[in-house]
């Protein structure tokens, strides 16, 4: 069955989860890190990317927050794009650890192996295989012209939220050269902690973060800028890994709830992709233990719920066919 919807339908579900949960005072701000503990935990956003490139967006989307660990997809995506989802899956892997996502035990547990780039273990050595290897700031030119050929428009790294990061990363520091005694990582193991520490130290806003799930969801290319950004085989491999490990240990929880592939970062964005329909996006600081953002969940819940984004439902949802936006 297919079920449509038009642009009115979902700018009310953006308005309503906004109305609903704008009051919402659970969790705390990531305080492991100087500067996410002192974003002003009142923010809050919420924006939905379709098809034609109109974004439909509420609340505090124009802050740039920092994108945290939602920027394992884009160096997930650019990896798979620069070799293949294969070479990815064998040098790194796709299933999901069940632990925190700074776990250091994961590596042990899976004999070795980082996992998926969805985790810290991972996005290091996902950073380690960009390409060139051995130059820092050409790789670092390749990722965030990624992010931005993604986002539709420039991303740039936070400076205070960067030496904050690097003050604080000593798991991360363990992490790469453990990944380096095994093997499992395919360049100089500080280089490629201080791209993956520059790469979630990058400011994006929740207008942005819907289109780089939009243009997931449109099969790589970008509705706002009409360019292809991946190759489109890519599409499904990157919201499979998405719908698997998004969430960390509470993944299975969300996706039971919701069935919306989707990517938390601690500095409180979550990036959702509804295949072929839209991007979703929300941003609110205080986080649950897991380190995924209360408000943004609930949000993002809501909006999935009263339009019926679950995957798993036997109902297709589509949008109904409009003219494409003007740039």
């Amino acid at each position: 069955m297919i079920q449509q919807i038009d642009k009115e339908t979902v700018r009310e579900a953006v308005q309503m989860a906004y109305e609903r949960c704008k009051n919402e005072t659970g969790g705390k701000n990531a305080d492991y890190i100087p500067y996410l503990a002192n974003v002003p935990s009142n923010l809050f956003g919420i924006a939905a990317c379709l098809p034609d490139g109109e974004v439909i967006a509420v609340g505090d989307t124009e802050y740039r927050f920092g994108i945290e660990s939602v920027s394992k997809v884009p160096t997930a995506i650019l990896a798979m794009n620069q070799y293949s989802g294969e070479e990815v899956l064998q040098k790194i892997g796709a299933d999901a650890t069940g632990l925190p996502f700074n776990s250091i035990m994961a590596i042990l547990l899976e004999k070795d192996h980082p996992s998926t780039p969805l985790v810290n273990a991972g996005a290091i050595a996902a950073c380690s295989m960009i390409r060139p290897a051995g130059d820092a700031d050409a790789k670092w030119k390749a990722i965030v012209g990624f992010i931005s050929e993604l986002a539709g428009g420039e991303v740039e790294v936070i400076d205070e939220l960067y030496k904050s990061e690097t003050a604080t990363n000593f798991n991360n520091k363990s992490i790469a050269w453990l990944l380096k005694n095994y093997g499992r990582i395919y360049d100089d193991p500080d280089l490629s902690l201080d791209i993956y520490t520059r790469q979630c130290s990058i400011g994006i806003t929740a207008r942005q973060l819907a289109t780089v799930g939009a243009t997931i969801a449109g099969g790589g290319v970008n509705p706002v800028t009409h360019r292809p950004v991946f190759k489109p085989e890519l599409a499904p491999k990157i919201t499979a890994m998405m719908a698997t490990v998004g969430f960390y240990e509470h993944t299975g929880d969300w996706l039971f709830l919701t069935g919306l592939p989707a990517k938390t970062g601690v500095g409180g964005g979550i990036l959702g992709v509804v295949p072929g329909v839209m991007g979703l996006a929300a941003f609110a600081p205080p986080l649950d233990e897991a380190g995924n953002s209360v408000k943004a969940q609930k949000a993002l819940s809501y909006v999935a719920g009263h339009l019926n984004l679950n995957l798993f439902n036997t109902t297709r949802c589509v949008m109904r066919a409009c003219e494409p936006a003007q740039v």
